[in-house]
């Protein structure tokens, strides 16, 4: 399985990296339409969507996050994807602790599609916007990607008492614990030898922004996990050889990048 895993980031992340700082902007959002139709059917399929709300859900997907790009260029109203990120930047803040904790659980189609536009639209809007400054997206996207490597290798290793056991069984505080530690590190490094000639105020809006993103990242996998475990499921799908779905993988990115594209613009801003 950990040899699946690593075969498929190498095809992947390459792909993806070159993508995000060598192709145009339209092209870049093109290539990112996939992972879009894809996380758009999987979350259908958890939330047991028959064939046909599948494709509806999937179509009204491709229209409205494209169509919401569009019209902002065409109009040159970055508020169009911004109110975008401030809806995802309330659920997970306010509405998606609330859920969990509470143990709700809806069966509403009207209600599951409209969550799964604000956890989707929003995370796809964010990686093509923020291609502007690729160098701060593989920043913010590498905080996620440690979190998750060192939780994975944290709670393997010395894990022994579970986050959340009704959720995510295989996940740890231990786990937790070593994924703060390497994001603390990875911070500081990433921040001292790309961004030190930034404003001081700069680097401690960046140090709150990742002290802000790291607790979201573990909530949003919470939050999958949740959908998979409610759905009787263990992957969201099959796409990733190794990894599961697409779900599975931008999970903790979709809690995390609206709210990041928000910060990144007002900290950059202000340099």
């Amino acid at each position: 399985m950990f040899r699946t895993r690593v075969i498929t980031v190498a095809i992947v992340l390459p792909l993806f990296v070159g993508g995000m700082f060598y192709l145009p902007g339209g092209w870049w959002a093109a290539m990112l339409l996939p992972l879009l139709l894809a996380g758009s059917w999987e979350w259908a399929s958890l939330c047991g969507f028959k064939t046909a709300g599948r494709w509806g859900f999937c179509g009204a997907m491709l229209l409205s996050a494209p169509g919401l790009l569009l019209i902002a260029h065409h109009l040159q109203m970055p508020e169009i994807p911004r109110f975008a990120y401030w809806l995802s930047a309330v659920f997970w803040l306010l509405f998606a602790p609330l859920w969990m904790k509470s143990g709700w659980h809806s069966r509403s189609p009207a209600l599951l599609a409209v969550t799964g536009w604000i956890v989707l639209a929003p995370t796809w809007l964010a990686l093509v916007n923020l291609q502007e400054i690729p160098w701060v997206l593989l920043a913010i996207l590498g905080v996620v990607w440690v979190a998750d490597s060192a939780a994975y290798f944290a709670g393997h290793r010395w894990g022994r008492r579970r986050l959340a056991p009704s959720i995510s069984p295989g996940k740890t505080w231990e786990g937790v614990l070593g994924a703060a530690v390497a994001v603390a590190v990875y911070h500081g490094l990433v921040w001292y030898f790309g961004f030190r000639n930034y404003a001081p105020e700069s680097g401690i809006a960046a140090a709150a922004m990742v002290a802000v993103l790291f607790p979201l990242s573990i909530l949003g996998d919470l939050f999958e996990s949740l959908c998979k475990r409610r759905a009787g499921v263990k992957d969201s799908g099959t796409l990733l050889p190794g990894h599961g779905g697409v779900l599975d993988r931008i999970d903790a990115l979709t809690s995390t990048l609206p709210l990041a594209a928000l910060a990144s613009s007002w900290i950059l801003q202000r340099t």
